[in-house]
């Protein structure tokens, strides 16, 4: 598990490889991530965007983009917590992916923008 602080929020990335869903002969290798978003500030915020890069070994970079995460768009009080599970495919056994979390403070309308830390994405095919 990676984590990281950005403007007072607490990112935490754990990703896993889904063995069972992919095929290497196909080059399609297929990855789960848990992401957990904590604020720590003493405001409430509400994540509206994010942006992830994915990195694959054997292609270029892909952007994803979006508004909110896995369809919905989560307010957090002081010291709330967000979990939720997302996935991606690449082509090769070998990945990283990072990207931000675009908030609002909900008291004044500043946007912020947070890191969301760099995690790697392995295709461990023999013991998984």
């Amino acid at each position: 598990m990676v984590t990281a602080t950005t403007e007072g929020v607490k990112i935490s990335v754990e990703a896993t490889y889904q063995k069972e869903f992919s095929n290497p002969s196909l080059h399609h290798y297929v990855f789960t991530y848990k992401v957990t978003i904590k604020n720590c500030n003493p405001f409430t915020i509400q994540l509206l965007r994010r942006k992830w890069e994915i990195h694959d070994a054997a292609e270029t970079v892909k952007l994803v983009e979006g508004e909110g995460v896995v369809g919905q768009q989560p307010v957090l009080e002081p010291g709330n917590v967000h979990t939720y599970l997302s996935g991606c495919t690449i082509r090769s056994g070998m990945g990283k992916m990072m990207g931000e979390f675009y908030v609002e403070k909900l008291n004044d309308g500043k946007l912020l923008t947070v890191t969301i830390p760099e995690f790697q994405l392995i295709a461990n095919i023999f013991n998984n």
